[in-house]
C-alpha cells in the first residue's frame, strides 16, 4: 500500500476534479503490475495497474468507483479481471457511492479489505474531499512574512520578502492548486502575474480576483487571460461557492492582509503556508532596507517555536 500510496502522489495537482489515486496488482506476493490516476477523463489507478499484468490481489488507495462518470465503472474491470482480493486504503468519501464499490466487489465473491494506511490516503485527497462533501473547495493562506510578523514595509513595499529558495517553493505550491486568490488591492498594487515559473512544471492555475481593479493589469491581458477569473463582490463565500460549481477544488490564497484576513474572519481557511524571511522590517520604507537576522528556529513545547539569532 505505501507503492500505491506513492504512485498516487504523482498525480496531486494533475487529476482535478478528480482524486489522486493509485494502485499496485500482486500476483504470489510480487508486484506485478501498477499505475496511478495522471488526469481527469484518463484511466484509473486501477485501469492502469490491470492493463499491466495479471494477478490476484489489487491495492488501491481509493474505494474503486462504482459508476459511469468520465470513463466506466472500476469495479467492472476488477470483477472481469478475475481478481480474488481487493485492500483499500480509504472509503469514498462522497455521500452518495460510499461503501458502494466495496459491496459491488464482496457481491462478486471477492475478498475485501479496508482501511489500511487510510489516514495517509485520505490526507492525499483533502481538496477533493472537501469539495465533494460540501461543493466549496479547500482553501490554503499563503502569505511571506518578515520575523516581525509584516507582510510590506509601511510604504506598502511587499516585493521579495523571502529568498529565491521560498520562492521557488511558492510557485511549486502554485502547481499544486487549482487556482489562485487576490484581492484587487494586490492587482492594483504589485500587478501581479500569478503564474507558475522559477523552472516549476505544471498546469496554469485559474486566477482569481476579488474586488473591483482595473482590465488593463496582467491578469486580464497576458497569455493567460482566458483563466482569469473577476468577482467584484467582496462576499468570499459566495466566490468559493462558484468556484466550486466551476469544479475548482483548491484555493490558494495569496492577496495582502485585508483578503486573508477576511478569509480567516469568515471561517473559510482550511490551510496555511507560511513563508517567514530572516529579516525585521520594522518601520523601514522598503524590505530591500530591511534588518538581516543571522539565527534559527527552536522548538519549545509541543506547538511552539522560538526564533534565536543575532543582528546583522
Amino acid at each position: 500500500m505505501r507503492r500505491a500510496l506513492t504512485l498516487a502522489r504523482r498525480g496531486v495537482g494533475k487529476t482535478s476534479p478528480n482524486p489522486a489515486v493509485g494502485a499496485v496488482l500482486v500476483k504470489r506476493g510480487r508486484i506485478v503490475g501498477e499505475g496511478w490516476h495522471r488526469r481527469a477523463g484518463g484511466p484509473h489507478a486501477e485501469i492502469e495497474a490491470l492493463r499491466r499484468g495479471s494477478g490476484d490481489t489489487l491495492y488501491v488507495t481509493l474505494e474503486p468507483c462504482s459508476t459511469q462518470g468520465r470513463t466506466p465503472p472500476c469495479t467492472d474491470a476488477i470483477i472481469a479481471a478475475g481478481i480474488n482480493r481487493v485492500v483499500v486504503a480509504a472509503t469514498d468519501p462522497n455521500p452518495r457511492h460510499r461503501g458502494r464499490g466495496l459491496r459491488l466487489l464482496r457481491n462478486a465473491g471477492i475478498r475485501v479489505d479496508a482501511g489500511l494506511l487510510a489516514d495517509e490516503a485520505t490526507a492525499l485527497n483533502r481538496p477533493f474531499n472537501k469539495w465533494i462533501v460540501t461543493g466549496r473547495p479547500w482553501v490554503i493562506a499563503k502569505a511571506a512574512l518578515s520575523l516581525d510578523g509584516k507582510m510590506a514595509t509601511r510604504t506598502g513595499d511587499s516585493q521579495w520578502i523571502t529568498s529565491a529558495a521560498a520562492r521557488r517553493e511558492a510557485h511549486r505550491l502554485r502547481a499544486r492548486v487549482d487556482a489562485i486568490m487576490v484581492g484587487a488591492g494586490t492587482v492594483i498594487r504589485d500587478n501581479p502575474r500569478l503564474t507558475v515559473r522559477h523552472g516549476i512544471r505544471g498546469r496554469q492555475p485559474w486566477r482569481v480576483v476579488v474586488g473591483r481593479c482595473p482590465k488593463s493589469a496582467h491578469v486580464f491581458t497576458d497569455a493567460h487571460r482566458q483563466r482569469t477569473l473577476h468577482f467584484p463582490t467582496r462576499n468570499l463565500r459566495a466566490v468559493l461557492r462558484e468556484l466550486g460549481r466551476r469544479e475548482i477544488t483548491s484555493v490558494l490564497i495569496e492577496g495582502g492582509p485585508t483578503l486573508l484576513g477576511a478569509a480567516f474572519d469568515a471561517g473559510l481557511v482550511d490551510a496555511v503556508a507560511f513563508f517567514y524571511a530572516p529579516k525585521v522590517i520594522a518601520g523601514r520604507r522598503n524590505v530591500q532596507n530591511a534588518i538581516t537576522v543571522r539565527g534559527r528556529w527552536r522548538q519549545i513545547g509541543r506547538a511552539e517555536t522560538v526564533f534565536e539569532g543575532t543582528v546583522r
